[in-house]
C-alpha cells in the first residue's frame, strides 16, 4: 500500500531504486489514498485493499513507510497487521527494511508494537480522566442536562387520554424520559 506523497512507483525520478529481491511479484495492484490536511478522512483505497486481502487476492502488501500505511495509532495499525497475518498476507515496509512480516524480526516487531499499543491505550485513558477532572474543577457539569418535568401535569394529561408522545412534544422532552419518570 503506497499512499501518495509525491511519489509514483512508475516515476523514474523518485529517490529510490528497485533492486532484485528474493520475492517474486507475479501481480500487483496499487492502492493509493491521497489525503491532505488533518482530521478523520475516508480511506476508500485502504478499505478496498483490506477487502481484497481478506479474499486472498494477493499475498503481500508493500507500503512506502509504516506511517504511510496507517496514521491511526499503534493499536489500530497493529490490528490491521494482525488481520493481514490472519489472512496469510505478508507485509513489508519499503523504507523500514526491518519492518517485514517475512523477516527474522517479525515477532520482535509485533511484540514491541503490542507493548506500544497498550501504553497508548493507558495514556489516552489517563489524558481523558485528567481532562474530565480539569473541566469539573472549572465548574462544568458533566452528563446530560437535568430536565424538569411536572409529573403531576403529565399524569393529569394521561388521565384525559393524551398519548405520551403528544405530552412529550408539548413539554419539549423525549417520550422515553416520561416513560422512565412514570415508573
Amino acid at each position: 500500500m503506497q499512499r501518495c506523497n509525491g511519489f509514483n512507483i512508475h516515476d523514474k525520478e523518485h529517490p529510490f531504486t528497485i533492486v532484485e529481491t528474493p520475492i517474486r511479484l507475479l501481480r500487483f495492484h496499487e492502492y493509493v489514498d491521497v489525503i491532505t490536511g488533518s482530521g478523520k478522512k475516508a480511506r476508500e483505497q485502504f478499505d478496498d485493499m483490506m477487502d481484497a486481502a481478506s479474499k486472498c487476492q494477493f499475498n503481500c502488501v508493500l507500503f512506502w513507510k509504516l506511517d504511510r500505511f496507517s496514521r491511526e495509532g499503534v493499536r489500530r495499525t497493529l490490528f490491521y497487521l494482525t488481520r493481514l497475518d490472519g489472512w496469510k498476507v505478508g507485509w513489508r515496509s519499503f523504507q523500514e527494511q526491518w519492518f517485514d512480516s517475512c523477516g527474522p524480526f517479525k515477532d520482535a516487531v509485533i511484540s514491541i508494537m503490542a507493548t506500544l499499543a497498550e501504553q497508548e491505550r493507558i495514556t489516552i485513558s489517563e489524558r481523558t480522566k485528567a481532562g474530565l477532572k480539569r473541566t469539573v474543577r472549572e465548574g462544568t457539569k458533566l452528563g446530560r442536562p437535568v430536565v424538569n418535568v411536572d409529573m403531576r401535569l403529565v399524569q393529569k394529561r394521561r388521565a384525559k387520554g393524551e398519548s405520551l408522545r403528544a405530552i412529550a412534544k408539548a413539554l419539549k422532552c423525549s417520550p422515553s424520559l416520561l416513560v422512565k419518570r412514570l415508573k
